[in-house]
């Protein structure tokens, strides 16, 4: 059992023969739309197969296709579609080992780590390989599912402090991308200023609660590399329901460290009342919609 299936609705299925029954009737039902062939080579090809179980949410199953036509599946993701911009990065894609699955790599200095993904439009990627045509990424939309989360307040600020962080992020993002041409300048200022912000949060951490001081945050989790613990602001929220099963799933916007990216998670694995303005708290698995140029 997928890890994050419950995610977007599917809790109750736990045992391996309920899931192989469920990806036959989603299968079964699938209308032409849904599917997709791509023929890697003579004797072998890939199926891909959307289950929309809500609105830009679902599961995407993989296999081949039989002479007959029927589709043998192999392995299925559950997948969150987002439709804003997260980041115009560098990006560089990798297979994975084991299967016909890909991550992208973003270097995205805004979160300061290089940023990792599993792509989510693995089909488009390999029929554009195959073709041989540009698969330079010009931007991704960035989307995640978690299975734990909690709902916490906002730092209260005023108007101006708001617009002084956004000025000073702004400062940061410019001495970064500096530093990463090689500017000794920025880099020398860039460590001034974490020795001071170093000092300081040492100082405010022994009076305040943690969650005063930092705002958001974005940082590996586990060893897994596409995993993440995050703080976010929630901008946009939607309450949707799996036409399947009936369980309610949040589909969070959330603005963490600059970055724009969308969250799933299954109501009852979230504690809190999630309302604009709040923030999310937990551990996500991203993936991401790569735009080629084309």
């Amino acid at each position: 059992m997928h890890k994050f299936l419950r995610a977007v609705g599917f809790s109750l299925y736990q045992k391996k023969h309920d899931i192989e029954a469920l990806l036959e009737e989603l299968i079964r039902e699938a209308q032409p739309s849904q599917i997709r062939k791509l023929q890697l080579d003579p004797e072998t090809n890939l199926c891909h197969v959307r289950a929309e179980m809500a609105p830009d949410m679902g599961l995407d199953i993989y296999g081949e296709m039989d002479e007959f036509g029927t589709i043998r599946p192999e392995y299925y993701l559950p997948y969150l579609t987002s439709h804003d911009l997260s980041s115009e990065a560098d990006c560089s894609i990798q297979r994975h080992t084991e299967k016909e699955t890909y991550a992208g790599l973003l270097d995205e200095y805004k979160v300061g780590i290089s940023l990792i993904f599993y792509l989510e439009n693995v089909m488009e990627f390999r029929a554009r390989s195959l073709e041989r045509e540009s698969t330079d990424v010009s931007y991704v939309n960035l989307s995640a599912l978690s299975v734990k989360g909690k709902i916490i307040l906002p730092v209260k600020k005023t108007a101006k402090q708001k617009e002084k962080a956004k000025v000073a992020t702004k400062e940061r993002n410019s001495l970064m991308e500096a530093a990463k041409r090689g500017d000794e300048d920025a880099m020398e200022t860039l460590t001034i200023e974490d020795i001071d912000l170093y000092s300081q949060i040492s100082r405010r951490v022994m009076k305040e609660d943690i969650y005063s001081i930092i705002d958001t945050c974005f940082m590996p989790s586990g060893i897994e590399c596409d995993q993440y613990a995050v703080i976010g602001d929630i901008v946009h929220m939607q309450l949707v329901q799996n036409r399947m099963t009936g369980e309610e799933i949040y589909n969070l916007k959330l603005d963490c460290n600059d970055v724009i990216f969308h969250v799933a998670i299954n109501r009852k694995d979230l504690m809190g009342e999630p309302e604009i303005g709040r923030r999310f708290k937990g551990q996500i698995w991203m993936m991401g919609n790569a735009k080629f140029v084309s």
